[in-house]
């Protein structure tokens, strides 16, 4: 067959990737596999902290550029957090309330004539009831002073379960216990102190420990970066007023916090509105030009750690609210309102009844003749009546009169015969 015919590359082809394969698979068959550590072991140097070590393995040729790969898998699932070093141990985080795997092989750098060696592992078990290990562990670390744990019971912990947290971190000779415990709704906090100088421009990873004295309580740990968990205090306006036709704002600021570590963000609204503007700011004060001085303006400020000295994404609580400038007087509005239409109403009434007044004056009423002449009889005949009844009146008083007087005659002519005798 003419190799240059159609068929002739392809059998090229495949007849080179034929002895690629032979070759590496003689070079394969050929390497040498490197022994692997020996006596992996452990040992606790702080808090949540393991030491791991190991011896290397013998007979290595003084060609081997040797250095050790390690890898940790948690519950069987890998961390990918493997790491090549040429020292005999390492030293990482530990999980307590779960099942820790360490292992580790030799490896021969930069030699293709030696293949790594297997892995060698031992593992970690969690002690205590599943289920009973404190959750939801959240941390603040409020205006780098002080700091704010706070977790819930695991599900299976009994009710009389008493959590315990220490912590540790680089710098601290011997673990520390939080003392400042409160619980509430069945969320447990404890608060320390955690302070560093001032200039201070890393910060060291806070170990912490939280378990309970019963060894059927699973302790659990945990690494926090303080540096992602800083919460600035809220700061409060310390002035507010008109400047140039604008309105200029100042607010005190963290002695806690490195100069320019801290930008601020200052929300307000004018009058009633509820829609309010924000605007970022570098410094503690600012000002906001050409405002309406007839309004109401409202302003609140908070601040947040700038990305260049913290991780953190945590913002401080908005300051009080703080006003300059008055809202037109809706009290005189109101009144304005309820006031037109009463007068209104009463000057209706008033015009009314003038009105009819007015009528009767200019147009008064024909009289009906028939009252007239009813009115005039029934005078008569009240006249007549009161006539009668007034000398009846009088002939009886007449009567009452005459009796009187003749009852005093009689009385008297006794009297006057008795004194006629005795002047006898």
């Amino acid at each position: 067959m003419d190799p240059s015919g159609p068929f002739g590359a392809p059998l090229r082809g495949r007849l080179l990737l034929a002895v690629c394969w032979a070759v590496a698979a003689v070079a394969v068959a050929g390497a040498k596999v490197l022994p692997p550590p020996s006596n992996l072991n452990y040992s606790f140097i702080q808090i949540c902290t393991l030491n791991w070590t190991w011896n290397p393995p013998e007979n290595i040729s003084s060609s081997c550029d040797l250095e050790y790969s390690s890898d940790i898998v948690i519950d069987e699932v890998p961390q990918n957090q493997r790491q090549w070093s040429k020292s005999l141990f390492r030293v990482t985080d530990t999980f307590l309330n779960e099942e820790m795997r360490f292992k580790v092989r030799s490896e021969c750098k930069h030699d293709n004539a030696s293949e790594p060696s297997r892995w060698v592992e031992t593992s970690v078990l969690p002690k205590g009831i599943p289920g009973t290990a404190a959750v939801g562990l959240n941390c603040v670390w409020h205006n780098l002073e002080y700091m704010v744990c706070k977790w819930h019971p695991g599900e299976n912990a009994s009710s009389d379960t008493n959590y315990t947290l220490f912590y540790w971190f680089d710098g601290l000779k011997n673990p520390k216990k939080c003392k400042n415990y409160s619980i509430s709704q069945g969320s447990f906090e404890c608060t320390f102190s955690l302070t560093f100088p001032r200039f201070t421009n890393t910060y060291p990873v806070i170990s912490i420990l939280i378990r309970d004295v019963s060894e059927e309580i699973r302790p659990v740990c945990a690494s926090k970066n303080p540096t992602t968990l800083v919460k600035p205090a809220t700061p409060k306006i310390v002035q507010l007023s008109y400047l140039n036709g604008g309105i200029y704002l100042q607010w005190s600021e963290s002695d806690a916090f490195p100069a320019n570590c801290l930008y601020y963000e200052l929300r307000y609204h004018n009058g009633d509105l509820t829609v309010a503007q924000t605007i970022r700011v570098t410094s503690n004060r600012t000002s906001i030009p050409s405002v309406d001085l007839n309004s109401k303006y409202t302003f609140q400020v908070r601040a947040q750690p700038k990305p260049e000295c913290y991780s953190s994404k945590l913002c401080s609580e908005w300051s009080e609210e703080k006003s300059i400038g008055e809202n037109p007087d809706s009290t005189f509005y109101f009144v304005l309102i309820v006031t037109i239409p009463l007068v209104v109403a009463v000057s209706t009434i008033v015009l009314l009844v003038y009105l009819k007044r007015l009528k009767i004056l200019i147009l008064p009423p024909i009289p009906d003749p028939r009252e007239i002449l009813k009115r005039m009889f029934g005078e008569q005949n009240e006249n007549s009546q009161s006539c009668a009844k007034d000398d009846s009146m009088n002939a009886y008083d007449k009567l009452i009169k005459e009796e009187e007087i003749h009852s005093l005659i009689l009385t008297e002519t006794p009297e006057s015969s008795n004194s006629e005798k005795e002047n006898r």
